[in-house]
């Protein structure tokens, strides 16, 4: 498939891309397949079996309530995420389903869908199988969510690294940084000259603003909740409004505190509270790393282009103006050469590699598009990534009763902070480094091939079964 931009940034819902978008959107890909065969209303039962990763935490991530969200219809990217748990409520209690939002099926959510907590599907951790009975016959399909949102069928699962070639196609930092100088290009003027192969700039330039606009309105909404503590068991309390009103504080301010420091926490707690929860978010790559770029992108809105003015009443970024536009394109198109790097030459996936493909290969892109937003050259851009993976590498996937929560929402925080630093100590180098981007993703995939499963997603190891649930 061809990767661009826009396949790193999605809007869809929380807690996770792989355990919550992902089955939604596999979901919904099997019911517009059986309409398109024309065997939708002929439909008498359907099943859903989630194995490996899905299977051991997808009740903690929400899949069991996303594939009955897609198979009723729903989808990430529009639809009313204060809708999923009513619709997932009358499922269970009626005892039905409405495929698509318009056929009626019995369907028995616990005899119906089942998570397969020690059984794997062959082509990836993350593996779902959907049946449904026509007429008599049953026809099965296999899907694997392979992080980040990306849904693949089980006979595409070998296709899915056959990249199809932009008009300047690159497979590793150094091919990127050699088509960089030979054209006299930026690695943004790059993206950008690829992306016009699919869809005009003015569009693109739209839809990236857009992104930032949900990720602005994230921020916002976990700034001013007033719950107290997540949902899902764990009693993890919220943090973000009381923290944005201590920063508000003007005697705290006079306190001698780390400004800016304290307002990357602040985005990145307020993010991936949203998405503990559930909320509407963007996925940059994943759901579980998805704070770390937002964070960066109101620090470099606030601290950077704002130099430090650029606040409303409220405290987040105001984002009003042609300047702080263009820096936002600047910053995601840089960020998106690199993720696309890692899901060429690794992987985003938890499951797949653990925390360091999700908080890491995020970390990296943040990196790298301040560092561009800074005036950084691509050789510095590329350093500041390396920074940002280096220091994450061996990083596990261990979340705490299977939730989005715990360590993950500290975690994006403190990688947030990781990021700024990594691309401040790029610039004050001219590019070159001793440790390459190649060399560094390419160990990020070694690790996690060598890591125990009981690491990648699975709350079988580490915190998961360190920390009690009380």
């Amino acid at each position: 498939m061809a990767l661009g931009v826009l396949d790193l940034f999605s809007i869809g819902i929380g807690p996770s891309s792989s355990h919550t978008v992902g089955p939604m959107r596999a979901a919904v890909r099997f019911v517009d397949e059986l309409s398109a065969d024309g065997k939708l209303e002929r439909v008498d039962r359907i099943t859903v079996g989630l194995f490996g990763s899905l299977g051991a935490t997808g009740i903690g991530h929400g899949s069991d309530s996303a594939v009955l969200a897609g198979l009723s219809g729903m989808e990430p990217e529009t639809l009313d995420p204060d809708r999923v748990a009513p619709l997932v409520a009358e499922v269970r209690e009626q005892g039905r389903l409405h495929l698509g939002g318009r056929v009626v099926v019995p369907f028995d959510a616990e005899a119906d869908l089942t998570l397969h907590l020690r059984e794997s599907l062959p082509g990836h951790p993350n593996g779902m199988r959907i049946s449904a009975e026509v007429d008599g016959v049953v026809i099965d399909r296999e899907y694997y969510s392979i992080g980040g949102g990306f849904v693949v069928a089980a006979d595409e699962i070998t296709l899915e690294a056959a990249d199809t070639r932009d008009r300047l196609h690159f497979s590793t930092a150094d091919e990127l940084l050699d088509l960089c100088r030979e054209h006299d290009l930026s690695i943004a003027e790059l993206m950008a000259v690829n992306e016009r192969e699919r869809q005009d700039e003015e569009l693109l330039r739209k839809q990236l603003l857009d992104i930032w606009a949900v990720m602005r309105e994230c921020v916002h909404n976990g700034c001013t909740r007033n719950e107290k503590e997540l949902p899902g068991g764990l009693k993890v309390r919220r943090r973000a409004p009381e923290l944005r009103a201590r920063l508000e504080d003007a005697e705290y301010r006079a306190s001698g505190s780390l400004d800016a420091l304290e307002w990357v926490n602040l985005y990145a707690l307020a993010f991936n509270e949203e998405n503990a929860s559930g909320g509407r978010i963007v996925t940059a790559p994943t759901n579980g790393a998805a704070g770390i770029i937002p964070a960066v992108l109101h620090y470099m809105d606030r601290f950077v282009v704002g130099d430090g003015q650029r606040a409303n009443q409220d405290g987040w970024a105001s984002h009003s103006d042609r300047a702080s536009d263009d820096a936002v394109v600047e910053f995601l198109l840089t960020a998106g050469a690199i993720g696309i790097l890692f899901k060429r030459n690794a992987s985003i996936s938890g499951a797949e590699v653990g925390c360091q493909g999700e908080v890491g290969s995020a970390c990296a892109m943040a990196a790298a598009g301040l560092c561009a937003v800074l005036g950084g050259s691509p050789e510095q851009i590329e350093n500041a990534a390396e920074i940002g993976l280096e220091h994450n590498l061996g990083l596990t996937c261990d979340p705490v009763g299977g939730l989005v929560q715990a360590p993950c929402i500290e975690r994006n925080a403190i990688a947030s902070v990781k990021a700024i630093n990594a691309a401040r100590l790029a610039m004050h180098g001219d590019g070159s480094h001793r440790v390459s981007l190649d060399q560094a993703i390419e160990t990020m995939r070694q690790t996690g091939a060598d890591m125990k499963s009981k690491y990648k997603e699975t709350s079988r190891g580490g915190l998961a079964v360190n920390v009690i649930e009380c």
